[in-house]
């Protein structure tokens, strides 16, 4: 795996194969065009749905009592937020500390938790990364840009269909007095997957 886009050959589920000939069908008709589709996807994958997590994140940085709401539950504390529904039902949200990074996979499909992330992206569903991420999570997370001491624990959780994970990444250093609108800025739907950190304030 190499860079943020993580592409990868494998092969297509059924369903997967039906929804790319339901598209090429529909572009042959002139019904879609590919390139609208495109920058559709790339908007609930890295805009709209992680945009929600953000604030989630946001709001725990800034309010000690509704961090401790998240972390003790994290499924009504996101509630709280308005952001509920299918995939994001039973949540646990898991603490970046200096000494403590989470990362989190689901190995045996693609378990992700849509209310605050959105659609997952492509290398999170790929059997590279589902498998790499457990056998070796400081490569996988290496090549995301993100390497962290040795003395850093890193603890892989394996989301299912039952549970999933977001993970709060820790509020990074000179951002005291910034706003929660401001912090949401900083928070990256990496950080909240644990393959990368929270931006830095510019």
């Amino acid at each position: 795996m190499t860079g943020h886009d993580h592409q990868h050959d494998s092969s297509l589920s059924p369903t997967e194969l039906r929804v790319k000939a339901l598209e090429s069908l529909l572009t042959e008709k002139g019904l879609v065009d590919p390139a609208a589709l495109d920058i559709l996807i790339e908007t609930y994958e890295n805009k709209v749905g992680p945009r929600n997590g953000a604030r989630v994140v946001a709001r725990a940085w800034t309010d000690p009592d509704y961090k401790k709401r998240l972390l003790e539950d994290g499924s009504s504390a996101i509630a709280e937020l308005g952001y509920t529904g299918r995939q994001g039902e039973d949540m646990v949200v898991l603490e970046n500390t200096p000494s403590v990074h989470n990362l989190v996979v689901c190995t045996l499909c693609s378990c992700y938790p849509w209310p605050v992330l959105g659609l997952p992206p492509v290398w999170y569903k790929a059997a590279p990364y589902r498998s790499r991420a457990v056998i070796d999570p400081r490569g996988v997370m290496a090549e995301f840009g993100l390497v962290l001491d040795d003395d850093v624990e890193v603890r892989v959780w394996d989301s299912t269909a039952e549970l999933r994970y977001l993970v709060l990444p820790e509020r990074p250093a000179g951002t005291d007095g910034m706003s929660e609108e401001a912090l949401a800025e900083l928070v990256t739907r990496d950080s909240m997957i644990g393959t990368g950190l929270a931006l830095q304030p510019k």
